[in-house]
């Protein structure tokens, strides 16, 4: 789905939040990244096979990884 060059991370990866926002609805809470996923102002996600991501607050999931 992503066309950049050094490809964004996909909609499974831990690091999907990185990806680059391809639209964007400050008014609505929203935005769509390049990977398929929607992201919330709260910081929850919807991905592209329709699962929740509950929102999370604090260190980005893929920093605690590292």
């Amino acid at each position: 789905m992503c066309q950049h060059q050094n490809t964004c991370p996909n909609a499974e990866a831990m690091d999907r939040e990185a990806a680059r926002i391809v639209a964007t609805f400050p008014e609505q809470g929203w935005s769509l990244l390049c990977n398929g996923v929607i992201v919330f102002e709260d910081t929850g996600e919807l991905l592209p096979d329709c699962s929740v991501i509950e929102p999370h607050r604090g260190p980005a999931r893929h920093a605690l990884a590292a």
